[in-house]
């Protein structure tokens, strides 16, 4: 029997952090719930067995149900039929047994029948259905929509909306359109105040991830006139009151068993969240940033199984009567393979961690006033949230796609036949570094944490920490890439010119990247020593791709970036 949690040691690594204890206390108020629920932990070692328990059962069912669906789920897909989504018929029982074993509403709170989970361990989940199938994460994972409704909503609407996804129901963010993709300042879909105060939505949306869910979260204009994204306001659609339609559904080369819907709003119902005007400029930043988590762990799901995929072909291929996986060529590739693997989950749950105690302070705050030295740690792990989001989604999505393009070349012929998972996992990556802003919108959201000092302030708390004897070379060569990086942004912002920051942008924010991946696979190995080998080939890796934007930047003109561009 296959789990997918207790066959990756990883998982549990890193719910055992040592920043956990303050997450869990924080997050159980001290464990007050534990007079009010029977399931609800008593301590905290309670409540990491219960993450435990939870997540050995998505385990389980990831490795025996979803996994086992996922071929027949990619051939079959979804369907429209009188402007409804019918699901493939394995898509149905993914659901049914996610529901059944109470695996939606995950982290909403006891109080709405949720499980009160920090988001890491929710992540974790959402890591380990994305490895069984890609597709079918955007179905169950959107339930953390639910996050922006418990966090921006009144108490009626939490009452009314967020028990029934925890029970069950769907949810998808109704935000692009056929005119307004990434520029969500241009969406045009007009939401209108009837006499009686209530609202109505009409016009179009395109590019909706499971568009015919339970429960939406849209995105339309409310102002009478506004143009741009000061006239945007945030709304609950609910399906059972009617007047959306699915035109279609989109061909899409993978995660087929997703519907990306086109769909049609005449005069449907809807309910305002929070204040008006706020919709782009609050309540989606913060969906979009939860929604951009999700897809880092995605990528990450992608990266496990294109890795495994990747290493069983090459154990198991004999050619020139030997297993490839014994030619230097092959076996340098599953190296780097498993070092991008590993230095995105570590990336993935430093942010998930830093997610959690900012938004937990967030939580606290609507109940009582913060403490000071509290306030001063929420913004800490505010800011390091906002500065780290962009950066995994960008960095681990990148790495999903040449994961699973090299899983591919190790499988040779094989692996561009669909007789071979790798087929459909190289198709699947390869919107992870599209949607929820593709990386070149990951870059502009990261940049300013890169000239600001974010990242660097943050490696140099790292820098400080001690290391064993073993691991001072690979250190002493992080310290080398830090002071390249810094000396590059150094470089950067002393031109004065917007063109040339915005062109050398992308490679500033991957040198923050691979610096800030080496210290937390080095902070990894000190704690495992398993992660040693990840550390040493990421760190070589991350020094060749640092060097080289180093030397870029640093015998580039700005007059050059003329060349560069298309006028």
């Amino acid at each position: 029997m296959a789990n997918f949690y207790t066959d990756n040691e990883a998982l549990k690594f890193y719910l055992n952090h040592p920043m956990m204890k303050k997450i869990v206390e924080l997050k159980e108020r001290n464990f007050a719930d534990a007079d009010k629920f029977d399931y609800a932990p008593k301590d905290f070692e309670d409540a990491l067995d219960s993450y435990d328990r939870v997540l050995d059962i998505v385990g389980d069912i990831c490795g025996n149900i979803i996994a086992e669906n996922a071929e027949s789920v990619d051939h079959e897909g979804p369907r429209v039929e009188n402007g409804r989504v019918i699901y493939a018929s394995a898509t149905e029982k993914n659901l049914d047994v996610c529901r059944k074993a109470g695996l939606m509403g995950m982290s909403m709170p006891r109080r709405l029948g949720g499980l009160n989970f920090p988001i890491t361990p929710y992540i974790m989940a959402a890591d380990m259905v994305s490895r069984a199938d890609t597709g079918f994460e955007n179905l169950w994972g959107l339930q953390d929509c639910a996050e922006t409704i418990y966090e921006f909503a009144d108490e009626e609407q939490k009452q009314k909306y967020i028990p029934r996804v925890c029970a069950g129901e769907t949810m998808s963010m109704d935000l692009t359109e056929p005119d307004a993709g990434s520029d969500l300042q241009s969406v045009m879909l007009k939401a209108t105040q009837k006499e009686d105060g209530s609202w109505v939505l009409n016009g179009v949306k395109r590019f909706i991830t499971n568009g015919d869910s339970d429960i939406h979260l849209v995105l339309a204009r409310s102002e009478e006139g506004t143009k741009d994204g000061r006239g945007l306001s945030m709304f609950i659609y609910d399906k059972r009151n009617g007047g959306v339609n699915v035109r279609r559904i989109e061909n899409k080369m993978g995660i087929k068993g997703s519907p990306t819907c086109e769909l049609v709003y005449k005069d449907a119902p809807a309910e305002l969240v929070g204040s008006r005007k706020l919709g782009l400029i609050k309540y989606v930043m913060a969906l979009m940033n939860g929604a951009r988590l999700g897809i880092a762990a995605q990528s990450v799901g992608v990266s496990e199984i294109a890795y495994r995929e990747a290493l069983a072909y090459a154990k198991d291929r004999k050619q020139f009567g030997k297993a490839i996986i014994e030619f230097p060529a092959v076996a340098e590739m599953l190296s780097v393979m498993k070092a991008k693997l590993d230095a995105s989950r570590s990336l993935l749950y430093a942010c998930t961690r830093f997610v959690d105690m900012y938004k937990i302070y967030d939580d606290i705050a609507k109940e009582r006033k913060l403490e000071v030295e509290e306030k001063k740690e929420s913004k800490y792990y505010s800011r390091l949230a906002d500065a780290f989001t962009p950066l995994a989604k960008g960095m681990t999505s990148e790495f999903c796609n040449q994961n699973a393009y090299d899983c591919i070349q190790i499988h040779g012929g094989s692996g561009f036949m669909k007789d071979y998972a790798c087929e459909r996992v190289y198709r699947d990556a390869r919107i992870t570094s599209i949607y929820e802003g593709t990386t070149q919108l990951q870059v502009v959201a990261a940049i300013r944490h890169v000239t600001t000092g974010t990242f660097l302030n943050w490696i140099k708390e790292q820098e400080a920490n001690q290391v064993a004897a073993e691991d001072a070379q690979v250190k002493a060569v992080l310290e080398t890439m830090t002071r390249q990086y810094a000396e590059a942004v150094e470089a950067v912002n002393g031109v004065d010119s917007a063109e040339y920051h915005d062109f050398m942008a992308r490679r500033l924010v991957e040198m923050a990247g691979y610096t800030v991946m080496g210290y937390l696979l080095i902070a990894d190995a000190q704690r495992d020593g398993s992660f040693r080998k990840s550390l040493n080939v990421f760190v070589r890796l991350g020094q060749a791709e640092v060097a080289k934007h180093a030397e870029f930047i640093g015998n580039f003109r700005p007059e050059q970036v003329a060349d560069y561009l298309y006028k």
